[in-house]
């Protein structure tokens, strides 16, 4: 079985989606893995990543406005305040979601959907480079 394994620095622009589809894929493309796993790995607790429609950017800006009401940025809220307002919402979506995704590997490419695209999501206000591990094994 191969294992191959990178890092991905991804600078992030603010609260907001960032598509790392391309990034990802080349990564699978370099490992020559023709049937495999791909998992990929934020390490960070203030973003984390999704797999979502890449075709309509609305869907996008839904969820960033239903993340918005369902966790808003109230330092009222919460005790844990020392980074600003934002970083305990940021800690709650990220707990909400999820820090990594697993996608099936065919044919030395990722097996998405059609509409599906790899995201990283920036829970912070402010931009940040991120970290993601992208770990390829099979054969």
């Amino acid at each position: 079985m191969k294992q191959h394994q990178i890092a991905l620095k991804i600078k992030t622009t603010g609260k907001s989606l960032h598509k790392i589809t391309s990034q990802v894929e080349q990564a699978v493309a370099k490992s020559n893995v023709v049937t495999g796993l791909c998992t990929i790995f934020v390490r960070h607790t203030s973003a984390s990543l999704l797999i979502q429609e890449n075709a309509d950017p609305d869907v996008l800006i839904d969820l960033e406005n239903f993340f918005a009401q369902l966790v808003p940025e109230d330092a009222s809220r919460y005790i844990h305040g020392a980074e600003g307002v934002d970083d305990m919402p940021a800690h709650i979506r990220s707990a909400l979601t999820h820090t990594s995704e697993q996608i099936p590997i065919s044919s030395n490419r990722l097996v998405l959907g059609t509409w599906q695209g790899i995201y990283l999501w920036e829970h912070r206000q402010r931009g940040n480079y991120r970290e993601i591990i992208v770990h390829i094994s099979g054969e």
